[in-house]
């Protein structure tokens, strides 16, 4: 009956320490079959108190050496806090927190903060009790935080190793800094052309000279507005929007050699999403680009078929819009944005279908 009740979870007041104690002993199977061994003659469940600000903990040591290469898992780390006088360890350290800390042992690894005690305080006391790295990034990856350890594999050449982090990184350097400004900007004057072209000013002379660029203008143009561009020598090569849009492309393009030839896994680089709307960025205009040349060397022969091909041609250049998911890279709000929506899928698309319901 004695060896039952030590086998049991107790508490006890102290004249050192406000608050109670307890211990994790668990009854021990005798090999009898439901009996209860002695704590008192066995050494793998010798017991040990720790005292954390007043507040005394009792474990068994083979609790503690699941993890060898901790604070309370390493005898040598931990002797340096033992108190002889009164034989236990002694910890100057926050006590809420300490729950957490003697169950991650407890349990084998789970560690949860409590909900009384701050994220940063916790943290400071995870460091302290040394449980490592993966419990540390294993722990924030449950409080919502994004493991960027794994998203900053860098190439193993120095000189691809800075360039990726000049063109990847911003915060990395000042020179790294600047590029990123100068990429905002590109976008920035690239969303506005796209916007200015939808204009009804600007519009129509664009569709003229697109028409023009794809030959044979009956059908497409007027009897009075076609002789004029023609004769003026207008075409889409030395339109403004398309000077324009040469400029920020061959920026994008460079940006995207560039990151492509000094990323770490050319497999990772092709699989990020960022890099795919880069491509679909980019795309519309060596299309576009393609078709035009195609269709002045061809001649103009087809009116119906280049009728056709120009009402393509205005629908591929309308996926230039995912430009402004370009802004993405350099913003921690829309990257926050992006993953609140792939976690919402599933209600975004139950009200997508009550929506087509109604």
């Amino acid at each position: 009956e004695e060896e039952e009740e030590e086998g049991r979870f107790y508490y006890s007041e102290d004249d050192h320490g406000d608050e109670c104690s307890y211990t994790d002993l668990l009854p021990q199977d005798d090999g009898g079959g439901g009996g209860y061994s002695s704590v008192r003659y066995s050494d793998c469940c010798e017991r040990v108190v720790i005292n954390v600000s007043g507040l005394r903990f009792e474990t068994q040591m083979k609790t503690l050496a699941q993890f060898p290469e901790t604070l309370l898992g390493d005898p040598e780390k931990r002797t340096q806090y033992f108190d002889p006088l009164r034989n236990e360890y002694f910890f100057d350290r926050n006590r809420p927190s300490f729950d957490a800390i003697l169950y991650y042992y407890q349990s084998g690894g789970r560690l949860k903060r409590p909900v009384n005690v701050p994220f940063d305080i916790f943290t400071e006391e995870v460091k302290f009790y040394q449980l490592g790295e993966e419990a540390l990034l294993k722990f924030r990856e449950d409080e919502g935080f994004v493991r960027e350890e794994e998203d900053r594999a860098l190439p193993e050449n120095e000189f691809k190793k800075q360039i990726w982090l000049l063109f990847e990184y911003p915060e990395s350097s000042s020179p790294a800094r600047g590029i990123a400004i100068v990429s905002v900007l590109v976008i920035l004057i690239s969303i506005v052309i796209f916007c200015l072209e939808t204009l009804p000013e600007f519009r129509d002379d664009r569709d003229l000279i697109m028409a023009l660029s794809a030959g044979g203008h009956s059908g497409l143009l007027n009897d009075t507005s076609a002789p004029h561009l023609e004769n003026s020598g207008h075409t889409i090569f030395n339109d403004p929007f398309f000077i324009v849009e040469t400029v920020c492309i061959v920026w994008f393009s460079f940006e995207f050699v560039v990151r492509c030839f000094a990323c770490p896994s050319q497999a990772l680089f092709f699989k990020n999403i960022m890099n795919i709307i880069d491509i679909v960025s980019i795309l519309p205009y060596f299309i576009t680009l393609g078709t035009d040349l195609a269709q002045q060397q061809g001649g103009g022969n087809g009116q119906q078929q280049q009728a056709m091909s120009f009402a393509i041609l205005r629908i591929i250049r309308l996926v230039r819009v995912f430009r402004i998911f370009k802004l993405s890279r350099h913003s921690k709000g829309l990257q926050i944005l992006g993953h609140t929506l792939r976690a919402s899928m599933r209600e975004l698309g139950l009200l997508i279908f009550f929506l087509f319901i109604g």
